[in-house]
This record gives structure tokens, C-alpha cells and sequence, in this order.
């Protein structure tokens, strides 16, 4: 399969190392110093492109990688909650093709999954009081993560108490706490924590008078990301339209 990188810092690294272990050849990379290779020759040979940048950028991207007949698989969140709509529109009868996820662990998508079950149990019992975290690295611009806002929407989709999800504190790089922990009884508050060169954490928590239950996800590095990553490569090259990890395991 032949690849081509939107981003070339850590994660597209790592993307390439994981593509080419696997078998797979890289015909474009683009980065800051190189965006107008997106309407290059070589980007236009690519089978899928993999697209890890900015929340600012992902979307036009998306667009160009289209306009060259391109597939993408793309994991920049941040902007995907306001076009969604546009997406699956674009890619509808299969005239273009998106692979999209917040996280593309397989870690995670199991986590997520046990979440939306506990979720459903948790139904039942309304003097639990859910809540969640998660922790990244100091460059991520994003907040809450894509990750934390998808286990967020799944919580609400399985809670009746629950009808959205809102901001909570959030933990800059510099030590400095703003936002607010108080939120409304419908909500799921998401606390943010910027530091070092976390890759990833994500926890919910049920809380009540009586006791506590928490489930967690770490990542201990991207090299799960960058396999999920090639493994939706993989399966786009043959499918087409608006596809997710859902797809990829073939699990809802």
C-alpha cells in the first residue's frame, strides 16, 4: 500500500516506522515546510493518506486530500464535532472516503466499549455521580481531548440523568487551574491536565455517598496509536465512505 503522511513530527514518525514494518512504502510526507506537496504528483499516487496535525489545519487538509482523489484516514481532533455533518456528507454513496477517530488505540476502543456497558449499569443507579478526567502532553492544543469527548458522548448515550457534557478544570503546562469543578446534574463534567510528555490517560469516575468506581486507560506511548493508525490504513484501502473504528473491529 502506498502511504502518504499529512504531519511528520512524533506520531507521523512513528506511523512511518509501523507502515514500513508492516510492508507498506511512504510516497509523500508533509509538513510545515512542504504544504503545497498536498497538489504533488506523488501525494495524488498515495492509496490512503494518514493525517495527524492541528485542529486548525485538519479540516482543510481533508478537503485537498479529497480534491486529489485521495482516501484519508485522520486522527486530529478538535474540529470533527462541527463538521461531522459536512464529512459524512462529502463521503456519502462513497464518493470520497474518511476514516475518522478521536483514538486510534485498540486500547481504547475496548475501553471504550467496557465504559458504554458500565454506563448502561449504571442507569439504574442514580446516587452515582459520573465524572472524568484526562491527562496529555503539553503540546496538545486541544481541551478536552477528542478521546475524552467521544467516551463522553458514549456515557450519555447509555445514562437518562445524563444529557451532555461540559468543561471542568483544566491544568495548563504552567501549573495554572482554571475553569470551574461545580456543573449541572445533567452533565458529565471533563477535567484536562496538560503535562510533560504524557501520551494519554483517561478516567471515569462513578461516585457515590457510599464508595467510588473508576476505570482508566494509559497509554505508555504512541506506538498503539501508529498501529491503530496503519491497521485503519489498511482497511480503507478496500472500503469506502465515512468509516471508524466501529468498522475496523467491527464493534458498536
Amino acid at each position: 500500500m502506498r502511504i502518504a503522511l499529512i504531519g511528520y513530527g512524533k506520531m507521523g514518525h512513528e506511523i512511518e516506522r509501523v507502515a514500513l514494518s508492516r510492508g507498506h512504502s511512504i510516497v509523500c510526507r508533509i509538513d510545515v515546510d512542504n504544504l503545497g506537496d498536498i497538489e504533488s504528483e506523488a501525494f495524488r499516487s498515495a492509496d490512503v493518506a494518514i493525517e495527524f496535525t492541528a485542529p486548525t489545519q485538519a479540516y482543510n487538509n481533508v478537503l485537498k486530500a479529497f480534491k486529489a482523489g485521495v482516501k484519508v484516514v485522520s486522527g486530529s481532533t478538535g474540529w470533527m464535532e462541527q463538521k461531522r455533518g459536512e464529512m459524512q456528507a462529502l463521503c456519502e454513496a462513497g464518493r470520497n472516503t474518511l476514516f475518522w477517530s478521536s483514538n486510534f488505540s485498540l486500547g481504547v476502543a475496548l475501553f471504550s466499549l467496557t465504559s458504554k456497558y458500565l454506563a448502561r449499569l449504571m442507569n439504574g443507579y442514580p446516587m452515582y455521580d459520573v465524572s472524568m478526567s484526562e491527562t496529555h502532553h503539553v503540546h496538545k492544543l486541544d481541551a478536552p481531548s477528542g478521546t475524552a469527548i467521544t467516551l463522553a458522548e458514549g456515557i450519555i448515550e447509555n445514562i437518562d440523568r445524563k444529557n451532555s457534557w461540559t468543561k471542568g478544570l483544566l491544568t495548563a503546562a504552567d501549573g495554572i487551574v482554571s475553569g470551574r469543578k461545580e456543573c449541572p446534574a445533567d452533565c458529565v463534567r471533563v477535567d484536562s491536565v496538560r503535562e510533560g510528555e504524557v501520551p494519554g490517560v483517561h478516567t471515569i469516575v462513578y461516585d457515590s455517598p457510599c464508595d467510588e468506581i473508576i476505570i482508566t486507560h494509559s497509554a505508555k506511548d504512541r506506538s498503539g496509536l501508529a498501529l491503530g493508525a496503519v491497521l485503519a490504513a489498511e482497511y480503507t484501502c478496500n472500503h469506502s465512505g465515512f468509516l471508524t473504528m466501529g468498522d475496523l473491529l467491527g464493534i458498536r
